[in-house]
């Protein structure tokens, strides 16, 4: 679904996306770098009709809630969290910081912590877990920032320009994120 909620962090806001929006997500998911790292790589160039029926069918589906992140006032990335199961209470996180001036600078990782701290405390999450490739480090580290820890590998988990790449399962639990300071 898009979220209702605003969180707003010190240099970060999290928004619902908005139809305005999508020109920009096409933009960032064509792009070759920003790719690199994403599940879609080997996929084909996203077209805005795939982005209105990507938008128009998480409208109506209650296992997403979806952000836009903002910083400096401009929207620079997505960002997710996925395969909500409030039943056994965890989901699965999703990021990409599309505006590449922004890579590095510590924006994921505040957006991050606003949506943890979102699926633990509103949603009642007790774990929210994602896959992250095993060679990119910059992420990694700004995961363990986060409170994430390694699980296990996955051997030849996706494809990165026709190329197995392995992944990482990271994951956070409630007692983890609200024990940080």
């Amino acid at each position: 679904m898009i979220s209702e909620s605003i969180l707003a962090g010190e240099r970060v806001r999290l928004r619902p996306p908005g139809e305005e929006d999508l020109a920009l997500f096409v933009r960032w998911f064509n792009d070759p770098e920003v790719r690199y790292w994403l599940a879609m790589s080997d996929a084909p160039e996203l077209t805005m009709e795939k982005e209105r029926e990507w938008f128009e069918g998480l409208r109506a589906d209650p296992d997403r809630v979806v952000w836009c992140i903002e910083a400096e006032g401009r929207p620079i990335g997505t960002l997710g969290l996925h395969e909500i199961d409030e039943t056994l209470g965890r989901a699965t996180l999703g990021i990409s910081i599309g505006e590449k001036d922004y890579w590095g600078r510590g924006y994921g990782r505040e957006a991050i912590r606003q949506a943890l701290a979102y699926g633990f405390g509103e949603l009642e999450l007790r774990r929210i877990e994602l896959n992250a490739d095993e060679d990119n480090a910059r992420a990694i580290r700004c995961y363990e920032r986060c409170g994430f820890q390694r699980e296990g590998l996955l051997r030849a988990y996706r494809l990165r320009n026709g190329q197995a790449v392995n992944g990482l399962v990271m994951s956070v639990l409630r007692e983890e994120f609200e024990g940080q300071p």
